[in-house]
Order: C-alpha cells, then sequence, then structure tokens
C-alpha cells in the first residue's frame, strides 16, 4: 500500500505546475533512502532485475492462492510465509544502510547462508509440522537449535528493513523470559514452534488479510489514483485562500486510505504540495509539517485505514467492518483539525489561492476518472455486507483492473500487472518482519505472564484515576512507537498496554485498542524521532525540529480526541442514540475551531494570549462529550469569537 515504488517516475498531474525549486526525482528518492528504510534496497539490472521481479510477482500469486484455495494448516502457512519474507529480505536489503548501490547485481555469500539458513529452519518446521506436534514440547536439541537460528535470522532481517527501536523492545521481553527460570528449550518451543510466538496472530493477520489489502493498494497506485486524488484536492481547494496547503490535507487524507506509510505518503504527495505551498507564502517549517501530519493522519483514515486496523479487528474480536466505521468521527476531526488551522494560518498571512483557471474541474474529473473509485466503493460494500475480508480484497483487486481498462491513460498493460504484483509483494516484507518480531514481544507477554504484572503495576501508579492511566499509556506508545513500523508498534501496545486499560481501567475495548494506535500512530511526527516529519523538512528545507513541532500543533486533534473516546466512547458511535451522534459532531467541529484557534493566534484577528488560552479552554469543553461541557464552551467560545468580530471591525474601521 506505500506509494514509494512510485517515485522514480514523474510527479502527479495536479492540474498546476509544481515549483521545481525543491528538486528531481532523484531529490526525492534520496529522501526516502534516509528516511525510509524500506527503500534502501538492492540494486538489480538486465535479466537478474527481471528474475527477481517475477519471483517477487509470483509470491503476490502465491498468496492469493494461499488465501483462496489452498488447505493447508494455519501453522503450515503462517511458517512457509515467514520462510518466504526472510528469502526476499536478504536478497533485496543489504547488511549496511546505502550499499546496496554500491555493486550492481550482487548478493553477498554471508546473505546467502543468512538466507539458506533463517528460511531453511522455518522449511524444517513445515516439512516435518506433523512429528513437531506429535511430540509437543519434547523438542530435541537440532530443533532447538534450528529454532535459534531461525530467531537470530528473522532479527538481523529486522535490523535492516525495518531497523533497531522494535529489536531493542524485543530484546528485552527475551530478558525478562529468562529471568524468570524459563529454559532455552521452553522459550525456543513458545516462540518457534507455536502459534504463540513469531508464527502467532500477527503473522496469521499480516499472511492473509494485510498482505492481500497492500497487494490491492498497489494495483490501486498502478490505475493512477493517487493523482486522480490530488487532482480531485486541487479542484476543491486549490483556489481558497492558501490552497496549497488545503490541497496536502486532503489529497493525503485521501491517499492514506491505500498507503500504509507516513514517509511514503509525505515525501509523494510532499514532492508537489510543499513546494507549491511555499511558493504561496507559507514558511517551510509550516509547509513540511503540514504534509507530514496530513500524510501520518493516512493510517487512521477508513476504509482500509493501513495493516494495523485488520489486527485489531483481530484482537478485538469483531469485524473489521466495525472498526472502519468507528473510526470514521475520529479521523474527521483529525483532518478537519489540521484543516482550519491552515485557514487560519492563510488568513493570518493573507495567502492567496492557486489560479483558478490552471486548476482542474471537480466535474470534469468525476466524468472522466470517477470510475477509480470503484474498486473502493465495491471493497466497502463487500466488508459492510459481510463478505471475508480476503474474498473482499481479490474481488476489490480485480475490479481495479478491470476499470483500468476504460480510459488509455489509466489502462494497465501486462508489465503494469507484473509491477503492482512486483510491489505488493515488496511492500509486504517490512510488516511481515515486523508482525513477526511483534509476536514474539506479545509470546513472552503470554508464556511469563507479565500481562498481569503491568497491568497490577499501571494500576497500582494511577490509582484508579483513568487519566493517570491514560497519559502513562500514552507516553509509552509515542516513546515505543519511535522509529517502530505503526503495525509493529500497535502490536507492542496492544499486548502490553491495551489490556491495562481494558481490565484494570475498565475502558471500552475497541476504544482502548483505538486509544494506543493513535498514540503509535503520531510518534512519526513527535521529536525527537519523527521520520515524517523530518521527511518533509527535507522536502521543504526547513528546520527538522520546527518542522516536527509545528508537525505536532497541527496534529492536536490526535492527542484529544483518543481521550475523548476512551473516557466516552460515544464519540465511537458507543451507547449513543442518532441525535446524540449529531450533537457530538457539531460540538466537536465546534470546539476544534477554539482549541486551533488558540493554538494557532488568529481567529478574525491577532489573538491576545488571554484570548487564546480561554478559546483552547472553551474547545476543549466543547469536544468533552457532556450537556454541561457543552453549554460552557459555547459560552467561552462565543465570547472570544464576538471578541475578535470587535477587533477586526476596529482594524477595518
Amino acid at each position: 500500500m506505500s506509494d514509494k515504488n512510485k517515485l522514480n517516475g514523474a510527479g502527479p498531474d495536479t492540474g498546476a505546475a509544481p515549483d521545481t525549486s525543491a528538486g528531481t526525482a532523484a531529490d526525492v528518492d534520496e529522501i526516502m533512502k534516509k528516511y525510509d528504510r524500506e527503500s534502501n534496497t538492492r540494486v538489480f539490472e538486465g535479466v537478474p532485475r527481471v528474475v527477481i521481479k517475477y519471483l517477487l510477482a509470483a509470491f503476490s500469486l502465491l498468496m492469493v492462492y494461499m488465501n483462496l484455495f489452498a488447505n493447508w494448516d494455519e501453522r503450515v502457512r503462517r511458517a512457509s510465509f515467514v520462510g518466504m519474507v526472510i528469502i526476499f529480505a536478504f536478497l533485496l536489503y543489504p547488511a549496511k544502510k546505502g550499499s546496496g548501490a554500491v555493486r550492481t547485481n550482487y548478493v553477498p555469500w554471508y546473505d546467502v547462508l543468512l538466507m539458506a539458513i533463517g528460511s531453511g529452519s522455518f522449511f524444517y518446521y513445515v516439512v516435518n509440522f506433523s512429528a513437531i506436534i506429535k511430540h509437543a514440547t519434547r523438542i530435541n536439541q537440532v530443533e532447538i537449535i534450528l529454532g535459534v537460528l531461525g530467531v537470530l535470522v528473522l532479527v538481523e532481517a529486522c535490523r535492516r528493513v525495518v531497523g533497531l527501536p522494535i529489536l531493542c523492545v524485543a530484546t528485552c521481553f527475551v530478558i525478562y523470559a529468562f529471568s524468570t527460570g524459563a529454559s532455552l528449550k521452553s522459550i525456543v518451543y513458545n516462540l518457534f514452534y507455536t502459534t504463540g510466538g513469531v508464527i502467532g496472530t500477527p503473522i496469521g493477520v499480516c499472511s492473509t488479510y494485510i498482505v492481500l489489502f497492500i497487494l490491492f493498494g498497489a494495483f490501486l497506485e498502478v490505475t493512477g489514483i493517487s493523482e486522480f486524488f490530488i487532482q480531485v484536492a486541487n479542484s476543491i481547494a486549490g483556489a481558497s485562500s492558501g490552497g496549497p496547503a488545503k490541497v496536502a490535507v486532503i489529497s493525503s487524507a485521501l491517499c492514506g486510505m491505500v498507503s500504509g506509510s507516513s514517509v511514503a505518503n509525505t515525501v509523494t504527495t510532499g514532492s508537489v504540495t510543499i513546494p507549491l505551498m511555499k511558493k504561496t507564502g507559507y514558511r517551510g517549517e509550516f509547509a513540511g509539517a503540514v504534509e507530514a501530519a496530513a500524510s501520518t493522519g493516512g493510517q487512521i483514515m477508513p476504509p482500509i485505514m493501513g495493516a494495523a486496523a485488520f489486527l485489531m479487528a483481530e484482537m478485538v474480536g469483531v469485524q473489521y467492518g466495525v472498526i472502519a466505521v468507528k473510526a470514521i468521527l475520529p479521523a474527521f476531526l483529525y483532518f478537519l483539525g489540521i484543516f482550519i488551522m491552515v485557514h487560519l494560518e492563510a488568513k493570518r498571512l493573507g495567502l492567496k489561492g492557486l489560479n483558478k483557471e490552471e486548476l482542474p474541474k471537480f466535474g470534469h474529473l468525476i466524468l472522466t476518472k470517477g470510475f477509480l473509485l470503484l474498486p473502493l466503493i465495491i471493497l466497502v460494500v463487500m466488508v459492510m455486507k459481510g463478505f471475508t475480508m480476503s474474498r473482499s480484497a481479490v474481488i476489490a483487486t480485480f475490479v481495479a483492473i478491470a476499470v483500468s481498462m476504460i480510459r488509455k491513460e489509466t489502462r494497465m498493460n501486462f508489465d503494469g500487472f507484473v509491477t503492482a504484483l512486483e510491489n505488493g509483494a515488496k511492500n509486504t516484507l517490512s510488516v511481515a518482519i515486523a508482525c513477526g518480531i511483534a509476536g514474539i514481544i506479545a509470546g513472552v507477554v503470554t508464556m511469563t505472564g507479565l500481562g498481569q504484572i503491568l497491568i497490577s503495576a499501571i494500576v497500582s501508579v494511577a490509582g484508579n484515576v483513568t487519566l493517570i492511566a491514560l497519559l502513562l499509556t500514552m507516553v509509552t506508545c509515542v516513546v515505543l512507537g519511535m522509529g517502530v513500523p505503526t503495525t509493529a508498534n500497535y502490536i507492542i501496545m496492544a499486548t502490553t498496554c491495551a489490556p491495562i486499560l481494558v481490565t484494570g481501567m475498565h475502558i471500552e475495548p475497541i476504544a482502548a485498542h483505538m486509544f494506543v494506535f493513535y498514540f503509535g500512530i503520531v510518534a512519526d511526527i513527535t521529536p525527537p524521532v519523527a521520520l515524517a516529519a523530518y521527511a518533509g523538512s527535507a522536502i521543504a528545507k526547513s528546520n527538522p525540529m520546527r518542522t516536527a513541532l509545528n508537525a505536532s500543533k497541527l496534529a492536536i486533534a490526535a492527542f484529544i480526541v483518543p481521550y475523548i473516546f476512551a473516557l466516552n466512547p460515544a464519540m465511537l458511535f458507543i451507547d449513543t442514540t442518532a441525535a446524540g451522534v449529531v450533537m457530538i459532531v457539531v460540538t466537536s467541529i465546534v470546539g476544534l475551531f477554539g482549541v486551533s484557534a488558540g493554538l494557532e493566534g488568529f481567529m478574525m484577528a491577532d489573538m491576545p494570549m488571554w484570548q487564546r488560552i480561554l478559546s483552547v479552554i472553551g474547545g476543549l469543553m466543547l469536544i468533552y462529550p457532556g450537556n454541561l461541557t457543552d453549554i460552557l464552551g459555547v459560552a467561552i467560545v462565543g465570547v472570544v469569537l464576538a471578541m475578535q468580530v470587535s477587533a477586526r471591525r476596529k482594524a477595518a474601521a
């Protein structure tokens, strides 16, 4: 679902000429290699390039076959999946960052050896599956050695493809398992040979739902839907005050539905929108922050919501469609908050929009390219109708191929078909490896009973005060999420912290899981390790830390809304009525306006500090569901607005 595979060609046709000062496609590719570890792959040309391309395509087709037609034992299917992922990880990713471009068509002998040992360990499990399950915990010395080697090679693959932060966390958990007195044999058995470890629920979900939805996203990209989304955003908001920034918010929200990477989304859409924002008059730090904040939020945007949403459905025990529906209002408020702050900044600076004559027309776009939305519509309808997620994703992929044939410029030829399969396989690797390592963490929690210990500890520290428990959880999520892929971060937090909120603080399960999901995501824009913000600053040529701080301010809704639905799940449409939902929507919008204006320091005119503080307080009261807080919030924001109108009239007189 990542957009990074599109970055070697020309930028999207947005309907307005971008400012080329930001650099060429080579510059964009360099930014991706710096901030997105997945982009640091070896270079292959000629026959080796073709062979690897078709091997990756075959892997994608095998995933479709395994999920729709094969009747394999679940453990065999998962172990086979991990074994193949390890092969491609060592084939594509060099040991050292950036060294892949040094020698073309070269894979060192030690990577071939690691590839054989790692995949061989998992394939041994597949071949000897019947015997292994019969003797259960009585695994022999050879099986212990193979289990250790398999885990260690997976760890090295994770270091190359994903990064060190999640490995540090996993190492601490494994050390804790040994400290409890567990033997090497017991740990290896639980983490390698059962569905409570590497081949546990995360890999199970990845090898079924996630891989097929990643493949669906890859086919959507080939149809040109990202370019279509950017054009639509331009037609809607391009001509308004500070238009390019609003285009960035809308296009990133739309592209984020089919993208699983904050950095890739930032670089892909930002290579077009950030230069336009700067050209319009926005500061570089603000332009990069807008794109980073909006792109990061793409992973909470229904209906796809990145890979973690599928894991959430599995862990909470509800249909994926239920998760997608409950995520609508929080996602809407997130992007609305950014949009409002962008608008207020444009008004404060007196910025203009793009020339209307240069922008595409919305009606014309829908008539000529609206068919590209059909696969997404079909997907949503099928999921809501109760079809399995695997079947829905595959059918929606076939629809994407079919609709691409309608017009010549979107038509998918054979090479485009194979490229989509290749990209789908590539984009699966990082998620799969992260899920495998996260499975180790989940396995240790299960086998040692660490979850119950953590619940008791947090409840004790929080003193049964829910707000304190939520605050501690938020800090943990942000810290663990720094440099860790969203999927892996969610698994860690869903295993360790979500049960604390559910069991210890009696918070609704969906609200608890959504809470840790949100704060795992915002780590991508929260200093000091704000990878999406740093990628945006590289394009904007701005100060990275200031860009990250601006992004955190713009994404203020992501720091507020989770507390609201955790304390009162009405925002997730739980235990409420239609009238209650309407009231929540209206008060939340007004509340976000108050908070955004207070943080921006501008509503109708420049705001003194006391008005800014009042505006934020009134906004927060409105966002929190409750009649008393709504009344007080309306009164406070109303008074500030009246003062602002008066100040504007005096300034105009």
